[in-house]
This record gives C-alpha cells, sequence and structure tokens, in this order.
C-alpha cells in the first residue's frame, strides 16, 4: 500500500524530532520532512506536497491559523494540530478547526519522552483518520498508550430495558468524531433559541472541549455549555461531554440531567458515543433522536442501534458530506439508521423530530 507522506511544522526541534520518531514507527507512515515554521515548510512542500500536515499553532513569521487559512483557499490538503493543553493554546486550535484543521492531537509542554509512550497512538491515529478525510468539505465551510482492549458501553451501564413512555418532551443526542467540530458549527449556528435539548459527543481532549463550547456559545442562538455533573438536559441548550469524561444523560423525576463521570474508555474513546447512546436509549426511549455523523471508527454504532430499538428516530449523515465517513457507515452496517441525510438537512430533521 501507497504509504502516507507527512510534513511536521513546529518551531521546536525537540519535538519535531519526536514526532518523526513517533510516526516513522508506523510502517504506513512516511515523514517527508520538517520545518521550523509554515513559510520554511511551504519551500519544502513544492518539491513533495504531502499528504497529511502536522502543525503547531503558534511559531514565528507565519503563525499556524494564517498558514492554515492560505492552504485551505489554495491547494486543501488535510491538517492535524498539535497543540499544547493551555487556555490560549487551546483558544487558538479552537480557531484552526474552524479553518478547516481535521482534528486535533495534544503536544506536552514538558517531559516529551513520556508522549512517545502515552499519546503515540493518538498521533498515529489522528494522521490516518487526515489521510482519508474529505477536506473540500472542510475548505468549504459547509461542512492512546499500548494497544487497549476495546470495551463496550456495558463498562459504564447496562443496557435499557422495556419500554419508555412517549411524551412531548424531546432529547437529541449527537456523536461525532473527525469533521465533527465544523459539522456541528453548521447545525448548532442554524438552530433557533427555541429547539428540542441538545446532548453531545465530540470526541476532542480535554480543555479543548470548553473552548469549543465557548466559541459556539458565542456564535449560535441557544446556549451551549461543557456539560457538568447534574446540569439540567432542557429546551434551547445544547450541553457537550468534557474531553477525558463520558456523558450519559439520566432522569431525575420530571427532569432530565446529565450524569458527568470517569470511567474507561467505551470503543476506544472517552467521551464514548455508545455510553451517551446507551444512557439516551434507557432515559428517553421513543423521545429521543440519535444523530451519528462524520468520525473515523465505529463508535455509536452500537449505541445508536439501542436507540433504535428502543424506538428513537436514527439519523445518518450521508457520505457525501461527511469528513470522513466511518462512525455513520458501521451504524448503517449495523442496521441502526432510520435513514442518512446530508449535513445540510440535520438542523430542519432536529426541528421536526
Amino acid at each position: 500500500m501507497k504509504s502516507i507522506k507527512v510534513m511536521i511544522v513546529d518551531d521546536s526541534a525537540v519535538v519535531r524530532q519526536v514526532l518523526s520518531q513517533v510516526l516513522a514507527a508506523d510502517s504506513a507512515i512516511e515523514v517527508i520532512g520538517t520545518a521550523a515554521d509554515p513559510l520554511f515548510a511551504l519551500d519544502k512542500m513544492q518539491r513533495q506536497w504531502p499528504d497529511v500536515i502536522v502543525l503547531d499553532v503558534e511559531m514565528p513569521r507565519m503563525d499556524g491559523i494564517t498558514f492554515l487559512r492560505k492552504l485551505m483557499a489554495e491547494r486543501p490538503t488535510p491538517v492535524v494540530i498539535c497543540s499544547t493543553l493551555t487556555e490560549k493554546g487551546a483558544t487558538t486550535t479552537m480557531q484552526a478547526l474552524a479553518a478547516g484543521a481535521v482534528s486535533i492531537v495534544t503536544k506536552p509542554q514538558a517531559n516529551l519522552g513520556k508522549f512517545l509512550v502515552n499519546a503515540s497512538d493518538d498521533l498515529v491515529n489522528a494522521v490516518k483518520a487526515a489521510a482519508r478525510a474529505n477536506v473540500k468539505r472542510l475548505a468549504s465551510k459547509t461542512p492512546p498508550a499500548a494497544p487497549q482492549a476495546k470495551l463496550s458501553a456495558d463498562a459504564i451501564l447496562p443496557p435499557a430495558s422495556g419500554a419508555m413512555a412517549r411524551t412531548t418532551e424531546r432529547i437529541v443526542a449527537i456523536g461525532t468524531s473527525t469533521g465533527g467540530t465544523q459539522a456541528l458549527e453548521y447545525i448548532l449556528t442554524r438552530l433557533p433559541r427555541v429547539c428540542p435539548a441538545i446532548v453531545i459527543v465530540q470526541h476532542m481532549p480535554e480543555r479543548f472541549t470548553a473552548a469549543f463550547a465557548e466559541r459556539l456559545n458565542g456564535l449560535c442562538e441557544l446556549e451551549v455549555l461543557e456539560a457538568r455533573n447534574g446540569d439540567r438536559v432542557v429546551p434551547g441548550r445544547a450541553l457537550i461531554a468534557p474531553g477525558g469524561r463520558h456523558l450519559l444523560l439520566k432522569r431525575s423525576g420530571a427532569q432530565y440531567v446529565v450524569d458527568v463521570v470517569d470511567g474507561p474508555p467505551v470503543s476506544r474513546h472517552k467521551p464514548s458515543v455508545d455510553v451517551l447512546f446507551r444512557s439516551t436509549a434507557r432515559a428517553a426511549g421513543a423521545n429521543a433522536t440519535g444523530i451519528i455523523m462524520t468520525g473515523m471508527g465505529d463508535d455509536g454504532a452500537r449505541g445508536l442501534r439501542e436507540m433504535h430499538e428502543a424506538g428513537a428516530l436514527t439519523l445518518g449523515q450521508d457520505e457525501a458530506s461527511c469528513v470522513v465517513y466511518g462512525m455513520p457507515k458501521e451504524a448503517m452496517k449495523l442496521g441502526a439508521v432510520s435513514r442518512e441525510i446530508p449535513l445540510e438537512q440535520i438542523p430542519a430533521a432536529i426541528l421536526r423530530g
């Protein structure tokens, strides 16, 4: 098979060396070059254009955001942002995702040797997902450690038992991964203030989800928050699972609330879409709508099938509008999807129910 050609752009020589070492260890990836800033990178890329760029956001001469916007306008190429876990870094990274980056990998501020052990799988998987991405969707504006056992949602909560009575209260549960930040922005900015309650899992590292929710809250008519344990799930509000924690919907008396819990990764993710969808099947049954969107892998497929079996309407984003048609495809294979629709039709489907 053809190897994935990668260019690494970071102003730290040590970081470039570490990232090169991590990626070169995978036989499917070839690091064709490194550069200390985007101007050096552009010069090298003219000789051999990469399939994927791993990009820092804060660099001299030209910052990563300016470079990314130039790239997406002139020659769209999949970009993985490698950013530090800082408040400033998280805010800048949200701008990068909005500009067309495919995904984020966290970069430690210290102890790069530990990064080799703990985050190498994350980086390799992000590069492989980016290589499969439909970057035209991103450019158009329309949008962990050693291998571990792949756990199911059983690790967090049992399946639903019995049918849930239908009520007038509606819950919308959304799960997405690669390309999902742009897709969620498209959907949520097109919803009115009066809309069904929404709970969301977007695969994203810790701390970045807070900046993501804050950004969306400033753009949307509805309220968008990073979920906290015990938050009420009410019309006009969208709650986003915090990175590194599972999000569960539950019923408390006459109200819906969320539990934000720790636990092992499920379907290799934390937060996991399977966990959110299973909890929604248990708590809301036929009163819910489940939507699985762009992303690599199969997280959410089994949970969406449980929602479907509980009587919920289940929707999948169609292949043409996905950045990566992975999660919806796996859900379709399981018979979990009532129907597939393009991204552009999802806001109306949420309002229609």
